[in-house]
């Protein structure tokens, strides 16, 4: 069973400096309908007006994945890190015991878009930890390159779930394929363009939903840049 969750469906909310569609229930949109996908809790696409963002704030039993799309990310936290963090690269923040960061676009003139990611761990009170790596073009032209995993697989960053993200770019008649095994949810998420997944088509902002399906097929692709999740139920 595939299902369609379109953009304008989305939680939204303008905060004035920073502009965010929510896919799932969070801060002051609530949906009951949108509470996560398996394991998937939060997936925020955020965009940070120059010269803001977000002040110091806490997390704990969490991972949480930063994909930037453009402009530059900030990043600060209580393990010493101060990071910035372009497009093509993945930053995963293993909350764990609790953490304290912020995140800034200090870019004159120039807006930070990300999607920010939460994904439940499958073990708590860990102690928190951080880990960012970069993805060229190249790794996920024509195909889904795995950006994350639970054990770090062909250079992945290494997050504390049962879960994992595979990141694509398709154009043209550029396909990719990922099978699903039996008791999994896959999400796939577009980020730009549009795309055909098992056959219906997707534009920038959408998601489907895929429950007691054999594989997520990716075809079509025009311009589009691609967010694919493996997913406990």
């Amino acid at each position: 069973m595939l299902t369609i969750r379109k953009s304008q469906d989305r939680g939204y909310a303008d905060h004035g400096w920073l502009q965010s569609f929510h896919s799932f229930s969070f801060a002051g949109y609530y949906d009951p309908r949108h509470m996560g996908f398996g394991n998937l809790r939060v997936i925020n696409e955020d965009r940070i007006a120059p010269g803001t963002g977000f002040g110091t704030h806490g997390h704990r039993d969490m991972e949480i994945i930063s994909y930037v799309l453009s402009g530059e990310l900030a990043h600060k936290d209580s393990m010493g890190n101060v990071k910035g963090i372009p497009p093509g690269d993945v930053q995963r923040m293993s909350a764990g015991t609790g953490v304290m960061h912020s995140e800034f676009n200090h870019a004159a003139g120039q807006t930070t878009h990300f999607l920010q990611i939460w994904i439940e761990p499958n073990v708590r009170g860990i102690a928190p930890s951080y880990e960012q790596k970069s993805f060229t073009d190249a790794e996920k032209r024509g195909k889904l390159r795995l950006v994350a995993s639970p054990d770090g697989a062909q250079g992945s960053v290494l997050i504390h779930a049962d879960a994992a993200i595979y990141a694509g770019l398709l154009s043209g008649d550029e396909t990719a394929t990922l099978p699903m095994q039996p008791g999994r949810k896959g999400y796939v998420q577009l980020v730009r363009g549009n795309v055909m997944v098992n056959g219906e088509c997707l534009k920038a902002g959408d998601a489907a939903m895929l429950e007691n399906e054999t594989q997520v097929s990716l075809s079509g692709g025009q311009d589009a840049e691609v967010l694919v999740f493996d997913l406990a139920n």
